[in-house]
């Protein structure tokens, strides 16, 4: 699809205008945006997930048994949704997408923005009334309304080290202050665009209030740095170090002189800058799943020879729930396929097209080296067979 076509989920704005004018910018409401939006999940059943080992699940209780604003983790029982009251409570469960293939489809309308910059689909439920307070989050986000009525307040943007209530789980403001017409009440289909950096509120004003979260993920510069300077620290020599060949004497052999700044300096920037090396440790980053269990490796290896028959015979691949690849080109015919942390050299053309694919069928067997590919993704767990409905 063109970057200039008119997308109803955007309001009828083209990727290029929501991307020069709003994205990271400023909120866009977005009336309507799935007019036919049917949730997958009811509530019980987004409870049924929160009771689930391995799921990240919060339950936020404005007035808990043990005191305001009591948060609780997952795994849960009937029990605590049995002793819950009628109003003024969330369940927020991460990464539905994860789990859910129907909610994961949904990631597929958001193809207007880079794939591996999607970080999960969160959803929260709550009855009247239920909300986590005032808050600022550090990434992009869609806040798409799939039943029931939000409201959602503005405060506007707010720096990172606004005073919050103390002595609580939670990053609640202490100040808020809602801004002029940025108040409203968001119905079925309904979608917020939040830049980060923004203040706000979200308020159940239903009984079956489900709020679906597309995030960005976006690594801080603490993050970045550290992970890179680990990664580039793997692959350089022993060998390599401070040297300072042909130096001046010390005028005071205790000082640290600036010669010995810049030479320290240039060893780090040189071994640093390196942009082959951003770019393959950019994307192992940016593919590494969100929970380093999510991907459950073959016990057996695959043999290449029953993948390709298989595939030969109608049977077909897709990524796991959770899995990301992306591509990088290395030169005009060889390119870098990254796979959930993963860096694979392979022909440009079939990385790309790996990358893209929601199903892999026997269509990329053209691809000479698409079996061996195939099959290392496939016992890697960052690839599965595509199942029967009935299945």
């Amino acid at each position: 699809m063109s970057s200039d076509t008119p997308l109803p989920m955007l309001g009828g704005l083209t990727a290029t205008e929501f991307l020069r004018d709003y994205w990271q910018q400023q909120p866009l409401l977005i009336r309507g945006a799935f007019p036919d939006i049917e949730s997958p999940l009811s509530p019980d059943e987004l409870a049924g997930l929160a009771c689930e080992d391995n799921i990240e699940a919060r339950l936020v209780e404005e007035n808990g048994p043990e005191g305001p604003w009591q948060v609780s983790h997952g795994p849960f029982d009937e029990a605590t949704f049995a002793r819950l009251p009628e109003r003024d409570w969330t369940l927020l469960v991460q990464a539905v997408d994860h789990y859910v293939p129907e909610v994961a489809q949904l990631l597929e309308r958001f193809t207007f923005l880079p794939r591996w910059r999607l970080d999960d689909i969160m959803i929260s439920y709550a009855p009247p009334g239920g909300n986590v307070g005032p808050h600022v989050d550090q990434y992009d986000v869609f806040l798409l309304q799939a039943s029931g009525q939000r409201q959602w307040q503005l405060g506007g943007q707010v720096p990172e080290d606004a005073p919050i209530i103390q002595g609580i789980d939670l990053k609640i403001l202490q100040r808020f202050e809602v801004q002029p017409d940025k108040d409203w009440i968001l119905e079925p289909g309904d979608m917020l665009y939040l830049p980060p950096g923004w203040a706000h509120h979200g308020i159940s004003r239903a009984d079956d209030c489900m709020t679906f979260s597309i995030g960005f993920r976006a690594h801080s510069a603490d993050e970045a740095v550290t992970s890179y300077a680990d990664y580039i620290g793997e692959q350089l020599p022993g060998s390599k170090r401070y040297a300072d060949a042909g130096m001046a004497a010390p005028a005071d052999p205790a000082e640290i002189d600036d010669a010995s700044l810049a030479r320290m300096r240039t060893l780090i920037l040189e071994s640093l800058d390196d942009p082959d090396q951003m770019a393959q440790w950019f994307g192992r980053v940016m593919t590494q799943p969100k929970y380093v269990d999510q991907l459950v490796p073959n016990d057996t290896p695959t043999d290449p020879d029953e993948l390709v028959a298989a595939l030969h015979a109608g049977e077909a691949l897709e990524p796991s729930l959770g899995s990301r690849l992306a591509w990088r080109a290395l030169d005009d015919q060889q390119a870098t396929l990254f796979a959930d942390g993963d860096g694979i050299r392979c022909a440009l053309p079939l990385a790309r097209d790996l990358a893209n694919a929601s199903l892999m069928d026997a269509g990329l067997l053209s691809h000479a080296e698409a079996p061996a590919l195939l099959t290392r993704l496939l016992d890697a767990g960052s690839l599965d067979w595509v199942q029967d409905d009935e299945d």
